[in-house]
């Protein structure tokens, strides 16, 4: 039977019975089904909390503009599945998709692959059939039992960690860094965006004989008049600030910087300038046209809304938040950092993630003695709660749209 892409995705969510299910058994004997290669000459693997895909787009941007040919795969999409594998800053067709998966469809037998996992071998075939200079890949979730942590990385980054996804990782940071540490490589180099890891993170790359680049030590961040500079022992390259905005996205690029000069990949001092300058990623502080000003943030855990809520305050402005988020987040931790800049509240339900979507109400309730009741309103959509906070904002004014990739793509998509 042939299956449009549309009809692809929904088969493949059929196939397991859980929507996340840890393990690299299963992807990997797919793999050696399909005698996949290495996705590209050379591979970054980038995992963490948060600025995972904004660090895969500095990584992009750079290698591009130092004229490599350079494929990324990503998740979740915000708009079109075809986001999640770019080729040279192209997402991939529907046709390259579908034949991916119909040889994955082939090979795995009677092997239940879940959702991600087929994506995430589509995304090896199409990467290995393009020939690439560089393959980055972003890690789903943790590290270890990932599974784009089959394939064994030249460099390994990882930006943050901190509380997301407990029921899988663990409950604090230490057993987090644990699982994300899961992406090191003996003999090949680590860096550690954060200025201070995990131990977790340094045991295990002392205990493999990884090499740690660590962030704000092995490498440093200055500012300057108007940028700032990267310099490491003998190097340094003075730098614009990044397109993209929030505080934490020099970290990001910085981070970026050292997996490529921890590679043998030929990157110039120009290449680098203009790929900090250029890098995007969308849902990432994107300011939508019109009025009132409209903003949109993938920020989904504490972590994230910490920097959103230094963002709001440096840029301040009568705000009108728009939030929704899955059942299992830590709710008041994400509206508490960014509740001091807010004036009101439009809550709306998730209605594409199956029993983690929570309606409007379900929403109130959980956020019960984080936000003032007074301050909060109701609505049977998204869309509705992205029409009365516009209104109330005013044409003066700001809404804010975050809690998650699903709120966020709800709000690209109207435009």
């Amino acid at each position: 039977m042939k299956r449009d892409l549309g009809q692809w995705l929904d088969y493949q969510q059929t196939l397991h019975p859980r929507d996340i299910a840890l393990g690299l058994e299963r992807v990997a004997a797919v793999s050696r089904q399909l005698g996949l290669g290495r996705p590209g000459g050379c591979v970054i693997t980038v995992a963490g909390t948060n600025g995972k895909g904004s660090t895969v787009a500095f990584i992009e941007a750079i290698a591009r503009a130092a004229g490599l040919r350079v494929g990324a795969f990503t998740s979740p999409h915000l708009l079109r599945y075809n986001e999640r594998i770019r080729i040279d800053g192209r997402d991939v067709s529907d046709q390259a998709l579908v034949a991916a998966f119909e040889r994955i469809e082939t090979a795995r037998g009677d092997i239940a692959l879940t959702y991600f996992e087929f994506g995430t071998l589509a995304a090896l075939i199409v990467l290995e059939d393009s020939g690439l200079d560089l393959a980055i890949l972003e890690v789903g979730m943790g590290g270890r039992l990932d599974s784009t942590n089959i394939v064994d990385p030249d460099v390994a980054v990882i930006t943050t960690v901190d509380l997301d996804h407990q029921a899988f990782l663990g409950n604090d940071r230490e057993a987090i860094g644990a699982e994300k540490a899961g992406i090191l490589r003996a003999g090949k180099p680590c860096v550690l965006a954060e200025k201070d890891p995990p131990s977790s993170v340094l045991r295990r790359a002392y205990e493999i004989g990884a090499f740690a680049i660590r962030g704000h030590s092995d490498y440093l961040l200055d500012d300057r008049p108007e940028g700032w500079r990267w310099r490491e022992p003998g190097y340094q390259v003075d730098l614009p600030n990044p397109g993209m905005q929030a505080p934490a996205q020099r970290d990001n690029a910085a981070a970026a910087i050292a997996a490529l000069r921890a590679s043998d990949l030929p990157i110039t001092k120009a290449a680098i300038r203009e790929g900090v300058r250029s890098a995007k990623a969308p849902g990432r502080l994107q300011r939508l046209p019109g009025r009132p000003e409209r903003v949109v943030d993938v920020a989904h855990n504490p972590q994230g809304a910490r920097q959103l809520g230094a963002w709001l305050h440096a840029h301040p402005r009568r705000t009108v938040a728009v939030f929704s988020a899955l059942a299992d987040k830590d709710m008041a931790g994400i509206v508490a950092p960014v509740a001091p800049h807010v004036v009101a509240w439009h809550l709306g339900p998730i209605t594409d993630a199956g029993p983690r979507g929570l309606d409007a109400a379900a929403l109130a309730d959980r956020l019960a003695g984080a936000l003032d009741p007074a301050l909060v309103r109701l609505h049977p959509s998204l869309a509705a709660a992205l029409a009365a906070a516009a209104q109330e904002a005013g044409a003066d004014g700001r809404v804010l749209v975050f809690g998650s990739f699903h709120t966020a793509a709800e709000a690209l998509a109207s435009g």
